[in-house]
């Protein structure tokens, strides 16, 4: 049996994750005589008349054989995928909470009414397309049904979504539910807006019900959803101001995803807004959309002990210590129901303990996310950054542009996508300026099961890889060694079963075609020397700084460093798939009673939030 260790590093994803295989295309060709709202609502129809005589074979029957039915807590309080006839049945005889789905025109855009649409990009597989509503015991959520003709051309569900993302009786307090912002007439010593506030943010009237940790996107985009819900929530980070994360990290940082793709729940960037967005401004965002939805949030605040109460109160016991401005130490004893950890899908920085650190006797020698930026006016100098991923090239690009000579040490290849073929092939036609609403996007991309995403992205990669042919064989030729992912499946399959393991390229992969940045390709590092370092194939190379972007261990290393081995045993590595295609333990039940696990870039974290804080009410609410 192959373990990771003995895998290509391209195919290496997070140890105890499945590597889930690629969805076979159906090849259908367009019948353009297909009348698609009659075929749908026959669909839709059978599939409502069958659920409520609970004969489940019959469900099964309006699948292709292979078919997928994907369930983001429609059918149960989990995230499940059901593939086959057989799975179908056995899952819907075990019990599940799902009532019926109708077909929606609520949505505005292209193609949002039942229609024929190809489901592939080169036109060989055609099909229905229909958007639903789902309704459940408990709430209602939003659905697609993807319909292709059978082997005797009978329309059949090839895909269905379902998923509940508002409870019943829950509604956000958005448009005409908006909150009234003022209480008029006779009100002896009545509190302001600051002065209610103040008191809301500091919980002088009582404990929140939930405690997040990290004010990071994830962080704030789970506790403005958990406010909607009218949860009360605060939100802790170490950091000295809301984000920091974003703030403190290397000095050229810019998004590599385009806005379009980024925005937060509730408060979009707005149209000035550019395409990338820098580091700062993100934080000074992040800041500020904290301020507008008035999120609670203590920042130098750490958790200190934490303890669950299993048998009577079923409740953590959580000890804070905050830092005041004065310098102060305040120390308070919270009792959340709820803990979330949104410390970033990551964990620990992967920092190695190289032989000889100590000897090293340049100026910096660090992890990529304490580099502070390249220093100016220092032609001569030199550098090498051990790792060829996002920070390790972004990283080497400001050491070259500030006159260094720079040295990238790559032990295993890289997935390398340019910035053009993320627009225009990974992003495009969802997420940019003439795309569907955000909302229509995502119920695009998260509606389709993983089997299914991993062979639109194969697709992809082979156009990326005509589109970037001129870069990648120059990279490859300049000795910085690429591959093409998990299965051949590109850079996204990768961040989702690796986190890791690819680059964006905004420009360093033409200096280092031009052979202005250096490569040092397939030997790790031996040992730092007092003036630079020794790989295993016994190269010196020197250098007055060195900086390791080396990666992150996984997030649950954070968990363990956070509430101990106790609470963290019972959790398993987080990020990867299960073996439906589901991400193991991030935004369901994580394994221990009251944690849950929230992270990603902006665009995940926009939409698992709401599933995550829908789960937390249900539980407060007393359905789970």
């Amino acid at each position: 049996m192959e373990t990771q260790a003995s895998l290509p590093s391209s195919q290496r994803v997070v140890p105890g994750s499945v590597d889930i295989p690629i969805a076979s295309w159906p090849v259908t060709a367009k019948d353009e005589t297909a009348d698609a709202p009659a075929e749908a609502s026959r669909i839709v129809d059978s599939l409502n008349e069958s659920l409520s005589r609970k004969e489940h074979t019959a469900v099964a029957d309006l699948f292709v054989e292979n078919g997928y039915w994907r369930d983001h807590l429609g059918l149960t309080w989990d995230f499940r995928t059901l593939k086959g006839r057989d799975k179908i049945v056995s899952f819907l005889d075990e019990g599940h909470h799902l009532v019926n789905i109708a077909i929606t025109h609520e949505y505005s855009g292209k193609n949002v009414s039942p229609t024929l649409v190809a489901f592939r990009g080169n036109g060989s597989a055609y099909g229905i397309q229909v958007f639903v509503h789902a309704s459940t015991k408990h709430g209602a959520g939003p659905g697609v049904i993807r319909l292709i003709q059978d082997h005797a051309r009978e329309w059949k569900i090839w895909t269905l979504y379902t998923s509940m993302n508002q409870l019943r009786g829950n509604s956000e307090p958005l448009g005409p539910l908006r909150p009234r912002g003022a209480n008029h007439g006779l009100h002896i010593d009545r509190k302001n807006w600051l002065e209610r506030r103040q008191v809301e943010t500091n919980f002088e009237n009582g404990d929140p019900d939930v405690l997040v940790i990290g004010c990071g996107q994830a962080g704030l985009s789970v506790h403005a959803r958990l406010k909607m819900l009218n949860v009360t929530t605060l939100v802790i980070d170490v950091q000295d101001n809301i984000g920091d994360n974003w703030r403190k990290r290397y000095h050229q940082l810019v998004l590599h995803d385009p806005v379009w793709y980024d925005h937060m729940p509730y408060i979009p960037f707005g149209d000035f807004w550019p395409v990338f967005t820098p580091k700062d401004k993100l934080a000074d965002f992040l800041n500020s959309y904290a301020q507008m939805l008035e999120l609670n949030i203590w920042n130098a605040t750490s958790l200190e002990y934490s303890k669950w109460d299993e048998n009577r109160y079923k409740q953590w016991v959580a000890v804070l210590k905050r830092r005041k401005e004065d310098g102060s130490v305040d120390v308070r004893v919270m009792h959340p129901k709820h803990i979330v950890q949104a410390t970033g899908h990551s964990g620990k920085k992967n920092f190695p303990d190289f032989k000889g650190m100590e000897s090293f006797e340049g100026d910096v020698l660090c992890h990529s996310s304490e580099f502070q930026g390249a220093k100016k006016d220092t032609k001569g100098r030199k550098a090498v950054v051990i790792g060829a991923c996002n920070s390790a090239l972004d990283i080497s690009q400001d050491f070259y542009e500030s006159g260094y000579d720079v040295t990238i040490v790559q032990r295993s290849s890289t997935t390398v996508m340019s910035s053009r073929a993320v627009l225009e092939l990974l992003c495009a036609p969802l997420y940019c300026e003439d795309g569907p609403p955000t909302e229509v996007a995502d119920l695009h991309t998260w509606s389709r099961p993983s089997e299914l995403y991993k062979a639109i992205n194969a697709d992809i990669n082979e156009l990326q890889e005509v589109q970037d042919k001129e870069v990648l064989e120059g990279l490859n030729k300049a000795n910085f060694r690429t591959d093409r992912g998990p299965m051949n499946c590109g850079l996204w399959i990768k961040y989702l079963q690796r986190g890791g393991g690819y680059y964006i390229d905004v420009g360093t992969s033409q200096l280092i075609i031009d052979n202005k940045i250096k490569v040092k390709h397939g030997f790790g590092v031996s040992e730092i020397l007092p003036r630079g370092v020794r790989l295993e194939d016994g190269t010196e190379l020197e250098a007055d700084e060195i900086v390791c972007a080396t990666g992150y261990q996984n997030m649950k290393t954070v968990t363990e460093a956070i509430f101990g081995e106790e609470v963290a045993s019972k959790v398993s590595n987080v990020w990867g798939y299960d073996d439906e295609g589901e991400t193991r333990v991030m935004w369901r039940p994580s394994g221990h009673p009251g944690l849950w696990f929230h992270g990603g870039n902006l665009a995940v974290c926009r939409y698992y939030s709401r599933l995550v804080a829908v789960q937390i009410k249900a539980h407060l609410e007393g359905l789970i």
